[in-house]
């Protein structure tokens, strides 16, 4: 398929790369932006923007990168999608389970691609990362699972006021458990799928937002060791922290392997020398997962290729985000239901 059309949806931080990475990639292609908003436009948009859905469908984008805020992700992907356009919606899916089945049910219709922007997947990194862990087996079996991402919301972008970005609002599906879910992605892409969730969800801090801005889950995967004891992670995720940080360590029967998401850093504990050494190092520029999305994105709609991060994907992470939302107001463990999309609370 040539792609002739596409259409940008949201023109924030996300958006703006977005626009300039699809321009530089697809120098020849006619590039147009849905905004809901007139102002603060780019000088260089000229008068290739939609200020409503009707407009920009009449356009036919056969590509539309879902760049608003999550609150709008699926009514405006399900529009799309029923012209057949192929879909790359930004993460998190949505804020709720809400007509998401359907989406996938329109997208499987038209054969179109939906790829959820969880471009973490594709940082060289962590891909070696979960190389090292499940095909070289480099410290036996894992036996548990401890990873945390903090960063100070005000510092994320220093140029624009905090408060509102969507990450400090719950209407825009904002809180640290949707903004940060690239760790609940991973988890499940390296360790499998969660069985049950346990959490606490709070807001610690004086900032000045309506969501949460720490969330300490436990996970329960679905994966056993020989003695069949099931696999356990904790996942720490905030906005209150001021030293920045993005790690996974895995604990293994042979020996510990840790994954630094800020540095491209991949280390293994040494058991002589008690102490850590680099396995892999790979140092990210910030464009680099999401150029490697983008071409992972076009290459499966050139060869009806599975996307590396499916709509379903993208389900089974809010199914685990409404899990923890349960188990937290409850105060109990939350099962994830295998046969329908429901989860249980265990009294």
């Amino acid at each position: 398929m040539s792609v002739e059309r596409i259409l940008i949806v949201g023109l924030g931080s996300i958006g703006k790369r977005h626009l300039r990475l699809a321009r530089e990639l697809l120098p020849n292609v006619d590039i147009r932006v849905l905004r809901h908003q007139a102002a603060n436009l780019p000088s260089d948009l000229n008068s290739n923007y939609f200020f409503n859905t009707e407009e920009a469908l009449l356009f036919k984008p056969q590509v539309v990168v879902i760049s608003n805020p999550a609150s709008f992700h699926i009514p405006t992907a399900q529009a799309f999608a029923e012209i057949g356009a192929h879909l790359l919606i930004e993460k998190p899916l949505s804020v709720s389970k809400k007509g998401i089945s359907e989406l996938l049910k329109t997208c499987r219709q038209h054969k179109s691609i939906l790829l959820v922007g969880y471009n973490l997947r594709f940082l060289k990194s962590l891909q070696q990362y979960r190389n090292l862990l499940l095909n070289e087996k480099i410290i036996g079996k894992v036996l548990s699972v401890r990873c945390e991402i903090g960063q100070y919301l005000p510092s994320w972008r220093p140029d624009s006021d905090y408060r509102q970005s969507v990450s400090a609002q719950q209407k825009l599906g904002g809180g640290a458990l949707l903004e940060l879910s690239h760790e609940l992605d991973y988890l499940r892409w390296i360790f499998g799928e969660v069985d049950w969730v346990k959490a606490v969800l709070s807001k610690q801090s004086n900032l000045d937002i309506d969501v949460e801005d720490s969330a300490h889950i436990i996970l329960g995967f679905t994966t056993t060791n020989d003695n069949d004891q099931q696999l356990i992670g904790t996942v720490n995720l905030d906005f209150i922290r001021h030293d920045t940080v993005r790690l996974c360590t895995a604990i293994g029967e042979k020996s510990s392997l840790r994954w630094d998401g800020l540095t491209g850093k991949v280390t293994l504990y040494d058991l002589n020398k008690h102490e850590w050494f680099e396995v892999f190092g790979y140092s990210h520029q910030r464009d680099d997962s999401y150029i490697a999305e983008w071409l992972h994105f076009i290459e499966c709609i050139n060869f009806s290729k599975i996307p590396l991060i499916t709509g379903e994907d993208g389900l089974s992470v809010l199914e685990i985000i409404e899990a923890a939302r349960l188990s937290s107001t409850s105060g109990s463990k939350v099962n994830l239901s295998k046969t329908t999309t429901n989860s249980k609370v265990v009294q």
